[in-house]
């Protein structure tokens, strides 16, 4: 049996119930030390609700310790609708005696860092898919759902599968002026075929050690757009330093927020110490399910798009372009700490925003801004002519003021530039370090403040064959043992979350199902709602479903009626919303490769065959083809036959 890697001895940490350590690919239930929500916390709260009233009891926060509520998405929006939202999470949080940050406070990503919430050997979970930033701190960071964030304020416990594990050995060292989102953006284009997929990416190597702590917690935030559930680095000098002086902050009288007397948000000096005398490490003989490398010393600035992550453009390439820009963005979970703010108020000395530009900027705490007001940084970004939006999301996520208009091209050290996402879809963005992004702003146009040769990062990439797994067809009771419908053939590979429930809908809970059907994939195709019928499948390629955490990108295809969806792949987070919800998905790459042989792909959204779906046989028929697909496990059969995990919670709380 092979060693184990830091990923599995971390869920072993937090695995309930299980027989025997877990390894990769095994479904188990875990009970997280914490579950943070923000702004989404008001969608939770009725699920929470739901749950207690199907099991006749009365509510109760199974631990009050365990929750987090950090608001920081529509901190812009003062309607009286969105005030009184944030007023029942206070009002919640209060009679919970759960620890509460109000907008205002920061990004909740850098609160529950900054707070103490997050400590190495952990797993935190997060009902946001950038939940993978506490990587950084050694600690097991992947995101859940909103429905698993209810089941866990209900039970203490979700479900999880523990991902497949990928090692990433960083060797070399930067050269100046290269950060960490250089590295980030080389990774994901380097790698941009689906290698690290529902991976768990563990750092290691020489490199590692010359990271800093802001650098590092940007290379963990964006694995999520590189595909993977988590990205880990290692507990090691670097680590232990910041966190004595984390300890050091956390014994201000007067840090942000209301915390309950059950609140975990402190650790002492003496509690690093006990960590790093406890420090869990990969074995050396763990099994990993790739192997990849990247040569820091040979990453230069790039840009990634424009719309597209995973495209990238070495930066002295795209410079001699001069492609004109009108908005500019350093703000964001990604890229607004301390860090990054200084090295664009560094090219931003005595210079000036350029004329028919915006340039936005927001810290990723008001902790983040109070810092950078006293060393400087921010009267030197606000003297270049930046616009101060508050520490929060804002823009990245399309709300509030500065989203880019219809024919505009922005520059942005976020973390997505999903078409539509920041505003609107006839904008285009591009994605790059804040320095990159502070020379553009004074430039007018896509340049960088030093003068790089252009070359290709060095990497390399191997894949380690995965063990057979075996076929169990067993179908549960009540559930279905054959499935025929239309599909409908979408032939697009990484369709995010943004094309299938656009950004703009996410934060109006008030919106009936019949609304949330009406808007189904109109960023993707405005024509879908035509071209539909009552009942069709959806076939997706590859990694459907990435992008935000949204549940509504699953839900409201349940309202539309859709019975399930068919893909080369799945982001994993959107798989996790579907079962959630009781709603089907199936991974059948065979069969997305056949409908692309045999149909017309010019248009986005292409009727095709009938499709016979054999649950028992593990085969959807096409054109009188069978194409196999893995059978489904009983976790999964039994989350549809309930109609969702809020019903399995239900009926836990209603066992005696």
């Amino acid at each position: 049996m092979p060693g184990r890697t830091l990923t599995e001895k971390i869920a072993e940490r937090y695995a309930q119930n299980a027989s025997a350590p877990p390894r990769q690919g095994d479904i188990i239930r875990i009970r997280p030390k914490h579950v943070m929500t923000h702004d989404n916390t008001g969608a939770v709260i009725p699920k929470f609700h739901a749950i207690f009233e199907r099991a006749g009891t009365t509510p109760r926060v199974f631990d009050p310790s365990q929750p987090v509520f950090a608001i920081d998405h529509d901190i812009q929006n003062h309607s009286p609708e969105n005030l009184a939202k944030y007023a029942k999470i206070d009002r919640f949080s209060a009679e919970h005696e759960i620890d509460y940050y109000p907008p205002g406070t920061g990004i909740s990503h850098q609160v529950m860092v900054e707070q103490g919430y997050v400590t190495p050997g952990s797993l935190v979970v997060g009902s946001d898919s950038h939940s993978n930033l506490y990587g950084a701190l050694a600690a097991l960071g992947t995101p859940v759902v909103r429905t698993d964030a209810a089941c866990i304020w209900a039970t203490g416990s979700t479900w999880w599968q523990v991902p497949r594990v990928a090692r990433c050995t960083l060797t070399g060292t930067l050269a100046p002026g290269v950060v960490g989102k250089d590295v980030i953006i080389a990774l994901c284009g380097l790698f941009n075929n689906d290698e690290v997929l529902n991976h768990a990416v563990e750092f290691t190597g020489e490199g590692v050690a010359s990271l800093t702590m802001d650098q590092r917690m940007t290379i963990a935030n964006m694995t999520t757009e590189w595909g993977a559930l988590a990205g880990i680095f290692p507990f090691d000098e670097t680590l232990r330093d910041w966190l004595h002086a984390r300890a050091d902050a956390l014994e201000s009288p007067r840090r942000p927020g209301r915390r309950s007397p059950h609140s975990r948000a402190y650790f002492s000096h003496d509690d690093v110490e006990s960590w790093w005398s406890r420090r869990l490490a990969a074995d050396e003989d763990a099994h990993y399910a790739a192997d990849l490398t990247l040569d820091l010393s040979t990453v230069i600035p790039h840009v990634s798009g424009p719309n597209h992550v995973k495209t990238m453009t070495p930066l002295p390439e795209i410079e001699q372009k001069k492609v004109p820009i009108q908005k500019a963005y350093l703000l964001s979970c990604v890229n607004a700490r301390l860090e990054d703010l200084h090295e664009a108020a560094r090219v931003l000395e005595g210079r000036k925003v350029a004329e028919g530009v915006e340039f936005f900027v927001a810290a990723a705490s008001a902790q983040v801004q109070q810092q950078a007001e006293e060393s400087g940084d921010w009267q030197t970004l606000l003297h270049a002519g930046a616009i101060p939006l508050p520490p929060g999301c804002g823009p990245c996520i399309g709300l509030g003021r500065g989203t880019v208009e219809p024919g505009q091209t922005a520059i942005s050290a976020t973390n997505r530039n999903f078409k539509g996402r920041m505003g609107s879809r006839d904008a285009e963005v591009y994605l790059a370090s804040p320095a990159v992004v502070a020379a553009s702003a004074a430039a007018g146009y896509i340049c960088a403040p030093t003068r790089f040769e252009s070359h290709r990062p060095a990497g390399s990439y191997t894949a380690h064959p995965r063990a057979a797994e075996p076929a169990d067809a067993t179908i549960l009771d009540g559930f279905p043992r054959s499935l025929d419908a239309r599909c409908l053939y979408l032939p697009a590979d990484n369709l995010n979350t943004d094309g299938i429930y656009a950004g703009k809908w996410t934060y109006k809970d008030d919106l009936t199902p019949e609304q949330m059907a009406a808007v189904v994939f109109e960023n993707y195709d405005p024509a879908f709602a035509d071209i539909y019928q009552p009942g069709d499948i959806i076939v997706a390629g590859r990694n459907f479903g990435t992008g935000s955490s949204r549940e509504q990108a699953a839900t409201a295809l349940m309202h539309r009626g859709v019975p399930c969806v068919v893909a080369a792949s799945f982001s994993e987070t959107y798989r996790r919303n579907a079962f959630n919800n009781g709603f089907l998905t199936i991974e059948c790459p065979d069969l997305v490769d056949h409908l692309a042989r045999t149909l017309d792909a010019e248009a986005p959204t292409v009727p095709g065959p009938t499709l016979t779906i054999d649950f028992t046989a593990g085969t959807i028929t096409a054109d009188g083809q069978p194409f196999p697909f893995p059978p489904l496990s009983p976790v999964a059969q039994e989350l549809v036959i309930a109609r969702g995990a809020e019903n399995l919670a239900a009926a836990s709380l209603a066992t005696p």
